[in-house]
């Protein structure tokens, strides 16, 4: 097995910013992907997971998008798409973009900028047709609106300057919708502009996609179609892929463990180990007793041994950090000896004796044992970790059961608080703390959902947003880091590193090393069967 790490020092750094080696490109073939589940839609400004993000961004496009041939995403890397082109005003408040002429949607309908306007109008909730879930409303909290100029200009205007806004409308997440088709359409038989149009959904089976023929870039996509497989089981979809019988394997699905049986019986694989840009965190339902009480909240944080979960599940790969992805496949996180410092990172045995203390104050206790149930997703990346949480829990008189919760149900549960304590994992679309802190812990966020609100901070939310010094606004970002940290507002237990493998024949496609969210055009993938 070919091997790719995300550590390979100042070659990899180099390699970051240049694009993949040019190869003699054959058209035809359909790229065969197993997908871990089925996905609760196909519209992807409804949903909050790679599991409707990973099949479903070849389907439409954006406005601009990061390059797809370059592995680690940020502000340098990003490149015209639908916008041929865009620029600032003098204030920095002001966005125009130039649209591409000619461009159709999937039914033959014109794009134009009627399309943008109706697509941010609906994620401000401004506008009359409404859609089901908005999970990433709040990324446009500085959004004042859109305004069009003939069917080939859109301007956005800002409240303040926001250096990050365009890295938001790069990301996977940031697709533009058509007016002309409903929110509950797109759910089931999405229509875009991209390199793909789509074909069918089954559940649980399959969901099928076919070449655009008619793609407004000249020679793309390579693929004639793309063919995704569910398969619930990972130990089974693993040894498919073993078998020859995917091109892919979902994003991130292989666990450092499980590298090694690839290794062993599929030498020829290519395995990509990266940062998923994904970390697994414990949320608490402040709202339900006795869990409102922040003395419990604390003692649990303080009761995590990360050490513990990072060895048993990826041999020491698994990176510990705060909210923002650790360095150096982050560009926001803290340092560890920053981290050190941050309630729950230091001597397990005192930090435990600390939690105990705490827990008895609350009225609980060797004789006096607090029984819960810890909930996760049905996916085996959430459920093998939650395991780990619930025997970490007895060391302060938690008794817990696990409830396993069908894959597609997971976030609509959690957003409603319909539990006591969750494992869960949070993906950031992009790394940037402008998407991590608003979505995550801004004060009425559909994806806070822990419900943790602190005016104070989200104060610091929108001052560190305006900081065109990088440097000062790095500063600024890891002291909101550790402040979070300290007030349990989502503890994180671990970033996660896992590997995505493909066959040798799959060209043309680079594994993003900072988001799990925003590589999949596959408008630029061939095979060299």
């Amino acid at each position: 097995m070919q091997t790719r790490s995300w550590l390979a020092g100042a070659a990899l750094v180099a390699a970051l910013a240049m694009p993949i080696q040019a190869y003699a490109q054959k058209a035809g073939g359909t790229l065969r992907v197993y997908h871990r589940d089925t996905p609760p839609s196909a519209s992807i400004h409804e949903e909050a997971t790679t599991s409707t993000n990973m099949p479903f961004m070849s389907v439409y496009n954006n406005l601009v998008m990061f390059d797809q041939n370059i592995p680690k995403n940020g502000l340098e890397t990003i490149v015209p798409d639908l916008a041929e082109s865009w620029s600032w005003d003098d204030g920095k408040t002001k966005l125009t973009f130039k649209l591409r002429d000619g461009v159709k949607w999937h039914d033959g309908k014109p794009f134009t900028s009627a399309d943008v306007k109706c697509t941010w109008d609906m994620l401000l909730g401004v506008s009359t047709t409404k859609m089901r879930k908005n999970p990433r409303k709040d990324w446009y909290w500085n959004l004042k609106g859109v305004s069009v100029n003939g069917a080939n200009e859109a301007t956005f205007e800002l409240g303040q300057p926001q250096p990050s806004f365009l890295a938001l409308l790069a990301s996977g997440y940031s697709p533009v919708y058509p007016c002309h088709v409903a929110p509950k359409d797109m759910r089931t038989n999405p229509i875009g502009t991209g390199p793909f149009k789509f074909v069918e959904l089954k559940q649980n089976e399959s969901i099928k996609l076919v070449k655009n023929q008619d793609y407004w870039k000249e020679g793309r996509p390579y693929l004639d179609a793309i063919d995704w497989t569910i398969i619930k089981s990972r130990s089974t979809r693993i040894l498919a892929f073993i078998a020859d019988e995917f091109d892919l394997t979902f994003t991130t699905d292989v666990s450092i463990p499980l590298m090694k049986d690839v290794a062993a019986q599929a030498p020829h694989a290519i395995c990509e180990k990266v940062p998923t840009g994904v970390s697994t965190n414990l949320i608490v339902n402040r709202e339900a007793a006795p869990f409102d009480n922040e003395d419990v909240r604390k003692a649990m944080n303080l009761a995590i041994n990360r050490d513990e979960f990072i060895t048993i599940l990826s041999e020491g790969e698994y990176q510990k950090g705060g909210a923002m992805l650790p360095p150096p496949g982050g560009g926001w996180g803290m340092s560890a000896e920053m981290l050190a410092t941050v309630p729950g990172y230091g001597d397990k045995p005192t930090e435990i004796a600390q939690a105990q203390a705490l827990m008895q104050a609350a009225g609980f206790g060797p004789d006096k044992r607090l029984a819960a149930k810890v909930s996760t997703r049905n996916i085996a990346i959430y459920r093998d970790p939650a395991v780990i949480l619930i025997d970490q829990l007895k060391s302060i008189y938690i008794d817990a059961e696990l409830e396993v919760v069908e894959t597609s149900n997971w976030h609509a549960k959690v957003a409603r608080k319909d539990y006591q304590i969750g494992l869960n994992l949070t993906g950031v679309g992009v790394d940037d703390p402008d998407v991590n802190f608003f979505e995550n812990y801004g004060c009425g966020s559909q994806r806070n959902y822990t419900g943790y609100c602190n005016q104070e901070i989200q104060d610091l939310f929108v001052k560190q947003s305006g900081m065109t010094d990088q440097a000062e606004r790095l500063k600024l970002v890891q002291q909101i880091d550790k402040k979070l940290q300290e007030d349990v507002a989502r503890p994180l237990i671990f970033h996660g590193v896992n590997a995505t493998c493909y066959q040798p024949r799959l060209k043309g496609f680079s594994q993003m090393v900072n988001s799990s969210y925003n590589g999949w055009r596959f408008e630029d993938a061939w095979l060299d069967n």
